[in-house]
């Protein structure tokens, strides 16, 4: 589920969307899941997490800073506080600072469409 999650956020990176919510995620990577299964959201939400984490240590940007809550243009508390544990800073401070966000979705956009990044890395 990882590598569709991934491939599925990098291609959305590439695109004109640019955003993306959970239930598109789940449809669109063909992974399955019901968002009202506390577990299979919880699961979903840990997947999201992982990449980013991977994609930290790699120093490549934050895929999760391309999924939204649906109904907003905004995060989930949960992209905050992996923030938080990466070392960007307090979640609370992060959840309120517009930039921060706009800042990681912008350095996802542009390291994904450079396309030597998008061969070397996909």
């Amino acid at each position: 589920m990882n590598v569709r999650v991934r491939k599925k956020l990098i291609q959305v990176a590439r695109g004109r969307a640019y955003l993306m919510t959970l239930q598109n995620l789940i449809i669109e990577a063909e992974l399955g899941l019901n968002l009202e299964n506390a577990n299979e959201k919880s699961q979903l939400s840990e997947v999201i997490d992982e990449i980013s984490e991977e994609e930290h240590a790699a120093g490549r940007p934050l895929l999760s800073a391309l999924v939204q809550v649906k109904g907003t243009r905004n995060q989930g508390d949960s992209f905050f506080r992996l923030c938080e544990r990466l070392g960007y800073g307090d979640w609370r401070t992060l959840k309120k600072n517009r930039e921060f966000l706009e800042a990681q979705r912008e350095a996802c956009r542009q390291f994904w469409q450079d396309s030597s990044n998008f061969t070397s890395y996909l």
